[in-house]
């Protein structure tokens, strides 16, 4: 695929993992979420949000690596930006809230890549779009997910109340239509990140 991006990818033995204080979630139901959401649109306009691809390979197949709450909902690591903040330096900040450690010293390097996808929310509701409604003048909030580029060698501190699961794309691919605790579990952004990635070439590399 000539002029295709490329992702390099390590395998998941090559990174170390560690814990760190929980990071509670604001809200404790998608009703709260909806409901902060709808408070904070009113105060600063619409919701910008950026999350981060971080891609693993094990057994020469590309791995995602999602943080899961408790046992049935997964999410990618990222969040919301702060008015006016730069989206790459903003991943950068959520990234090292989600995943980094306390110390500097063992902070991953984040290389923010290419943008894999753009979702919007039309209405204070939780479907999202894979672009933005014609008759839809004020979304609610746009998502952008970024592929990171992570180096050979990393230390990831996951929160004590998460847990930092490597997802086999296939599992995600094959399950969207299939089964609907997968399509719950996972969401229709993550599910569809495989034929986001169609697009890049991977490069498996060993260590």
């Amino acid at each position: 695929m000539v002029g295709s991006p490329v992702v390099n990818m390590y395998p998941l033995s090559s990174y170390t993992f560690g814990t760190k204080e929980p990071k509670m979630e604001k809200d404790t139901s998608v009703a709260d979420r909806l409901a902060r959401m709808k408070v904070n649109y009113m105060k600063e306009g619409m919701r910008t949000s950026v999350e981060g691809i971080l891609l693993v390979q094990e057994h020469r197949h590309p791995h995602i690596l999602l943080l899961q709450i408790g046992n049935t909902f997964c999410k990618l690591p990222g969040g919301r930006l702060k008015p006016g903040e730069n989206e790459i330096e903003g991943l950068k900040r959520k990234l090292s809230s989600k995943l980094g450690a306390n110390s500097l010293s063992l902070q991953p390097d984040w290389q923010i890549g290419e943008c894999a996808a753009i979702w919007w929310r039309p209405n204070f509701e939780t479907v999202m779009y894979p672009y933005c409604p014609p008759h839809i003048t004020k979304p609610k909030e746009c998502k952008k997910l970024f592929i990171v580029h992570l180096s050979e060698r990393e230390y990831f501190a996951v929160p004590k109340n998460l847990k930092l699961l490597a997802v086999p794309l296939f599992e995600l691919y094959d399950n969207v239509h299939t089964h609907a605790f997968c399509w719950q579990r996972y969401g229709p952004v993550i599910s569809t990140i495989p034929q986001q990635l169609s697009r890049f070439q991977f490069n498996m590399m060993t260590t």
